[in-house]
């Protein structure tokens, strides 16, 4: 799918569904903000494919001082922003597709729950991987949520592909060490179970040839 079909595709979806009604809402993400732990109020921390998720609002409470989330929707964004009213002003917004994406500065902690696994194609696979082995500070963490094997083959008509720990690390291999994996059973709003696989990784110190 071409960026412009993709953007109008979640432009449409968030235009013509409530937030509550969409498969992905998650009112506590409570693995996410697990595996971000505690102790890390102060590090720089990305939501990639943030949207309209809860987490930012989770993520204020706990006290983080330094939030970016970035979407490929500025409608997710505008009800995110919506929401949380003048808290929004604490939290640097970014309305682009994550392929495209070129930061500005550097992160402590990069989350994504919500856009790796739609990416299929191969090439934008790798300009994902890269821009996060050059955007994460030495010793940062990546935590990346997807569906797992025994999870959906698509998700909002999008086909998307799926992880097990295993690949995943491979993909993040030889930037990042493998911390931490574990699933999920998501339950949807309309009572559907979806599996996730969660993988939270640790950049090295010293890039490796």
């Amino acid at each position: 799918m071409e960026f412009l079909d993709r953007k109008t595709h979640w432009e449409n979806i968030y235009q013509t569904k409530n937030t509550l009604e969409v498969s992905w809402f998650q009112k506590h993400p409570k693995t996410s903000i697990n595996l971000i732990g505690t102790g890390n109020e102060t590090k720089k921390i990305i939501d990639v494919g943030g949207g309209d998720s809860h987490l930012v609002d989770h993520l204020l409470k706990l006290g983080f001082q330094d939030i970016t989330v970035l979407d490929i929707s500025k409608k997710a964004i505008e009800s995110a922003k919506k929401r949380l009213g003048e808290k929004a002003e604490k939290v640097k917004w970014i309305v682009s597709d994550i392929t495209n994406f070129i930061p500005t500065e550097k992160y402590d902690i990069w989350h994504d729950r919500a856009a790796f696994h739609f990416l299929t194609d191969e090439s934008e696979i790798k300009k994902y991987i890269q821009t996060v082995q050059s955007s994460i500070n030495p010793g940062g963490t990546v935590i990346m949520g997807t569906f797992s094997t025994a999870g959906p083959t698509k998700c909002s008509g999008i086909e998307i592909k799926q992880y097990t720990p295993d690949s995943l690390t491979e993909r993040f291999t030889p930037f990042f060490n493998l911390d931490k994996h574990l699933t999920e059973d998501h339950k949807t709003p309309s009572g559907k179970t979806q599996n996730f696989v969660f993988c939270r990784f640790t950049r090295l110190m010293e890039d490796v040839e």
